[in-house]
């Protein structure tokens, strides 16, 4: 496991670099943001991806099931000069309802890879966007080098060994416990081999439910990875980006925006 997964506070700042470095340019090359923008988070965590939004004067919603990470985030924003301009909530999203407004963005960053049903959610979660409002997803395709996951692994050599998620559950469940890996990692390392996404898929799902696709960007090295271990990003070669099935394995962050013309 990595020091960043046991030290939350560096993952918060790592989350707070990439997104003002890498995710908000993004999204502004199609729309500048605006003070009062509503912005929703879909799975924040500990909230790092929310700072950014919150300094440029947007109003922010956090939303996540874990009560332990909406925690810290509370505590991470206390003393946050704009945590006026902050909500946190603890609950599935499925549970709420826009409450009278829609956002003008919806922001996942490395989420949906975790989701189960993601046609059901895709659908789902349309009702949170306002008329011209933007959804930004970014997610690791599952055949990625580390598409598993297995980063979070306590033994060293698995938490540092590319491509073996992709074996048969039944093999990569005895390499986990070989391994040495404690019954939760092995369970939860196997849940996101049930939920991990291809970029096919993803796409598919998008043309299903009628989403625009705006702006794409498949990464061969992570923007993360520059904070993370001082790597410079790069962008996947174009020839590669067009090769269904095999960009998977050499992609290790995709970037989409889109929306949803009513």
């Amino acid at each position: 496991m990595q020091k960043r997964h046991q030290n939350r506070k560096l993952y918060f700042e790592e989350q707070d670099y990439t997104t003002r470095r890498y995710v908000i340019p993004f999204i502004e090359q199609h729309q500048p943001l605006y003070p009062g923008m509503r912005i929703l988070e879909i799975g924040c965590g500990d909230g790092g991806n929310l700072k950014p939004f919150l300094e440029r004067g947007c109003q922010v919603t956090g939303v996540d099931l874990s009560e332990n990470k909406i925690e810290l985030a509370r505590r991470f924003f206390a003393d946050d000069p704009d945590r006026d301009q902050l909500a946190l909530i603890c609950d599935d999203i499925y549970n709420l309802e826009p409450a009278g407004h829609r956002f003008d963005l919806i922001l996942m960053r490395d989420v949906i890879e975790h989701i189960h049903n993601q046609e059901r959610f895709m659908a789902f979660v349309k009702r949170f966007l306002s008329r011209q409002g933007l959804f930004l997803l970014v997610f690791p395709p599952w055949q990625n080098p580390f598409g598993g996951h297995q980063q979070v692994c306590q033994n060293r050599l698995l938490s540092h060994l590319p491509y073996f998620h992709l074996l048969p559950t039944s093999c990569y469940r005895f390499v986990l416990k070989t391994g040495g890996e404690s019954r939760a990692t092995i369970d939860g390392l196997l849940e996101i081999k049930e939920t991990g996404i291809s970029i096919e898929h993803f796409e598919s799902i998008l043309k299903k439910e009628n989403y625009r696709l705006l702006r794409k960007t498949l990464y061969l090295v992570n923007p993360n990875y520059e904070i993370k271990f001082g790597l410079k990003p790069r962008k996947q070669a174009a020839w590669m980006a067009r090769l269904p099935g095999v960009r998977n394995f050499f992609t290790t962050t995709a970037y989409y925006l889109i929306d949803f013309p009513e």
